[in-house]
């Protein structure tokens, strides 16, 4: 059986998220391109955009992955918020628990996650959601490594509820 740790979520802004990537929200229309803008590492492939549905995983997780050939972006289509738990990118195989972190994600916003950048989510509670993704076409088979804290170190985390946050 798994120790559970719970971790409280931080708001994803272009500031907290930086150590994991970008947070990309609208800007206007005509507007030149900038260092704002996702900054994506697509060229050791076919790159791949589609709309993937999911069906909630709760707040709960112990595996966390990661694709060192590629940026990944996500992004909720609807406007609902959910969760992402990220480590930054590590030169092991493992990443480092103590930089976990949970952060909720407006609807209002995507998130680019750099190279190597240990993710786990899209996590919420309720309903399907439609994810819109950008990978590689075959980031799922030859660029997915997977750690398992549950086997490797026998945690298991859980996203504080908001009311607890307070």
């Amino acid at each position: 059986m798994s120790q559970l740790q719970r971790l409280r979520p931080a708001i994803a802004t272009a500031e907290t998220f930086r150590p994991y990537g970008q947070v990309i929200g609208a800007s206007e229309d005509g507007s030149p391109f900038a260092g704002d803008d996702a900054q994506l590492v697509l060229t050791p492939g076919t790159p791949r955009f589609y709309i993937m549905r999911l069906l909630p995983k709760g707040r709960r997780f112990h595996r966390i992955t990661r694709h060192q050939r590629c940026t990944q972006c996500l992004g909720a289509l609807g406007g609902r918020s959910w969760w992402l738990g990220v480590c930054p990118p590590s030169a092991g195989d493992r990443p480092d628990r103590q930089q976990l972190q949970v952060f909720e994600v407006p609807g209002d916003r995507f998130l680019k996650l750099d190279v190597g950048t240990w993710h786990a989510g899209p996590l919420f509670e309720t309903g399907a959601i439609d994810f819109y993704n950008l990978e590689l076409s075959d980031t799922n088979v030859t660029d997915h490594e997977t750690y398992d804290f549950a086997i490797a170190e026998g945690l298991e985390f859980e996203i504080a509820d908001d009311a607890e946050s307070r």
